[in-house]
């Protein structure tokens, strides 16, 4: 038998195995080292949008995926508790994450003992949300422009009375970059969440208010409250009557997000399987469309993206949370 094989031939067999590879890629697509069930976790009650974008996420996972996707509330002091118990997981578990700046960023600033150490304990596997912080007032003071608020407290520095929803939140610490960028000394008033916040700012008890745009905007709809200006680089889609800081004439500009973290102890190859089936979803327009509806801001990133993401975030927060002096 001849090892000789003509040039026609080799070019025959190298179509075919390319014809036979094409067929394969669906299905090598379509495998995962997702063996079993996944938990999507929130370290809040159900109901809030960090809730709501998980929960978005997890109907349309579990199809691509091919394996059940849960969520599963573990809420307690204010998100860490779900991060001190991720952190422990086998790497034979499938569990996410879902994390925020307080949790990630902001806590290991303040606290001596945190539990878990973000760089270490964790994975970033994608971002799926960003949200604004917004600027509102009571009815009571009759602004309807960012600028005449400026105008009252320039003449007026002792009425720059912010109230957010608890100190050592990051609407904290974005009032304290608004007292920076207008030359006033603001004074910040915690309450116990956003409902407390709202309920006072409607009622007239509170003039200034700044929390997340998603918690303020369906007042700001009903007319019992203004919102002056929001916080990211370009108007909202879902509010895009509202100008931002910057159009309003002041140079800020910042926003939060909703990111899935895994446990380091996680394989990375299952880690990446992840990202990109979440990048996937993302990409979704029934799930857009759905989050949109619901005052959450989307966002389509990849594993890459979502890690330099949250390196600039940290060098644009860090010190803001450092100057402030705030501990729990």
């Amino acid at each position: 038998m001849t090892a000789f094989f003509s040039r026609r031939k080799l070019t025959a067999w190298g179509l075919a195995f390319a014809a036979l590879a094409a067929c394969a890629a669906p299905f090598a697509h379509a495998q995962t080292p997702v063996e079993g069930p996944l938990t999507l976790v929130v370290g809040y009650t159900a109901g809030g949008s960090t809730d709501r974008i998980a929960r978005l996420v997890a109907e349309r996972l579990g199809p691509r995926l091919g394996v059940a996707v849960t969520v599963e509330n573990r809420p307690g002091e204010g998100g860490r508790l779900a991060a001190k118990e991720i952190k422990r997981a086998p790497a034979g578990q499938n569990v996410l994450m879902l994390g925020n700046p307080a949790v990630m960023v902001v806590a290991p600033l303040v606290f001596k003992d945190l539990g878990y150490d973000p760089d270490k304990d964790f994975v970033p596997v994608s971002q799926v949300s960003s949200y604004d912080f917004a600027l509102a007032v009571g009815n009571k003071l009759q602004l309807d422009r960012a600028m005449f608020l400026v105008g009252r407290l320039w003449a007026h520095p002792e009425e720059a009375v912010f109230g957010v929803p608890a100190t050592g939140s990051l609407p904290h610490f974005f009032g304290l970059m608004v007292g920076d960028a207008l030359s006033v000394q603001p004074q910040i008033k915690g309450y116990g969440g956003s409902a407390p916040l709202s309920a006072d700012l409607t009622g007239g008890n509170l003039p200034i208010a700044i929390d997340t745009l998603d918690s303020l905007y369906a007042q700001h709809v009903a007319g019992k409250i203004r919102i002056l200006a929001v916080s990211g680089k370009k108007r909202v889609s879902f509010a895009p009557a509202i100008p931002t800081f910057r159009e309003a004439g002041m140079k800020i500009d910042a926003d939060g997000w909703n990111t899935f973290f895994a446990p380091a102890a996680m394989p990375p190859a299952k880690v990446q399987q992840l990202a990109t089936a979440i990048r996937d979803v993302m990409q979704d327009p029934a799930l857009q469309k759905a989050a949109n509806a619901a005052y959450i801001t989307p966002i389509v990133s990849t594993q890459a993206e979502t890690a330099q993401m949250l390196k600039s975030f940290r060098q644009q927060w860090e010190p803001v949370v450092r100057r402030s002096g705030f501990q729990p």
